[in-house]
């Protein structure tokens, strides 16, 4: 399914969305009966890896049918190997803008889930940077998702915007400690930002996070704030638009790279003309299927699973306490081009999440 079906045109870019960024080698460990302890071994039921890092966003918009291209350094061993394999062959992620670096390991990432949250470890070097006059001859895209950071300029952001590319912007957490959007200088580039709610009420110093939407609407057409298992709230500064959509309640496996799936679900939707609300429901129902999996990118659902959990609220959800989900979520059945049809049982399995199996 193509969900940009309807509003493509002859001449439109080839991309519909760029980025960049760094591919880390995830490793997950999930269904812990206790926390690991100092001093102690504890065996963990299940085990996945994938592709992390930069690569769940990719792989979550491709999935949901957006033809994506990364730039992005790749280590020269098997775990660089087996990232690009997944994500060029497996994906179908225009890599022709990232490059393999001769002598540089793949930065590695430990996740071990347990009872709703993670712990990480990561190991790694500095990605050697790519050369800026690469990046600057980014493909024309309709958009691109940029990283901001606090007293970083990223040349190729204020080139994509000059050439008409929509930017939706993210931000991770401060280690400055000024907390100041006036420091963020790629932040006037951007048509829409998207922050969790403590980076948000830390950034606007506002009461509350629906409080601090609307500060950040003052500084960007666009503001998006995620509210983890409250949902997410929105406004649109140009048309006064304004959304808040509670979050789907799952039982979650790892909860690797769900806001890049959330970011992947909301590009979607703008990029297809979507109310601002519908977008955050895609948004959200797209987060909340992730985490009912391994990883981040391999966890990524496409239409296949959004049509099957479509189906699944049909059959089962029914009832006048139920008929909220159903109205929320009835844009599903109105998009330009049919749901795929679902033809394997609830709940979706979409890849084996470890590395070489041979045959």
């Amino acid at each position: 399914m193509d969900p940009l079906a309807a509003v493509r045109a002859e001449g439109d870019p080839a991309c519909d969305v760029y980025l960049t960024g760094t591919v880390f080698l995830d490793i997950v460990f999930t269904g812990f009966d206790a926390e690991p302890v100092r001093g102690g071994e504890t065996w963990a039921r299940g085990m996945g890896s994938s592709p992390g890092g930069v690569a769940n966003m990719a792989a979550a918009l491709s999935r949901l049918g957006l033809r994506t291209c990364l730039a992005a350094a790749f280590g020269d061993d098997k775990y660089g190997e087996y990232c690009w394999e997944t994500l060029e062959q497996g994906e179908g992620i225009d890599l022709s803008r990232s490059r393999t670096v001769p002598g540089w390991h793949s930065p590695v990432t430990v996740s071990l889930a347990h009872d709703g949250e993670r712990t990480m470890i990561s190991h790694g070097h500095e990605p050697p940077p790519l050369d800026p006059d690469h990046l600057a001859e980014a493909p024309p895209a309709r958009s691109c998702v940029a990283s901001l950071r606090p007293g970083h300029t990223q040349e190729w952001v204020r080139r994509a915007a000059r050439e008409g590319a929509l930017v939706f912007g993210s931000t991770g957490w401060d280690e400055t400690g000024s907390w100041d959007l006036a420091g963020l200088p790629d932040l006037p580039h951007c048509d829409a930002l998207l922050m969790n709610a403590e980076e948000a009420l830390r950034y606007t110093r506002a009461a509350s996070p629906q409080l601090a939407v609307h500060a950040l609407a003052e500084h960007v057409p666009v503001a998006v704030v995620t509210l983890g298992a409250q949902g997410a709230c929105a406004v649109d500064g140009r048309t006064g638009e304004k959304a808040e959509v509670p979050s789907i309640l799952v039982d979650p496996l790892d909860t690797t790279g769900a806001g890049d799936v959330f970011m992947a679900g909301f590009v979607t939707g703008t990029l297809a003309g979507w109310p601002l609300a519908d977008r955050l429901a895609l948004a959200g129902l797209t987060a909340a299927l992730s985490v009912q999996e391994f990883g981040g990118s391999l966890s990524a659902p496409g239409w296949g699973e959004i049509a099957a959990w479509w189906e699944r609220v049909h059959a089962v959800e029914e009832g006048e306490e139920n008929a909220p989900t159903l109205e929320r979520y009835a844009f599903l059945s109105r998009l330009a081009g049919p749901l795929p049809d679902v033809t394997t049982p609830w709940p979706r399995r979409r890849a084996v999440p470890t590395l070489g199996f041979r045959g």
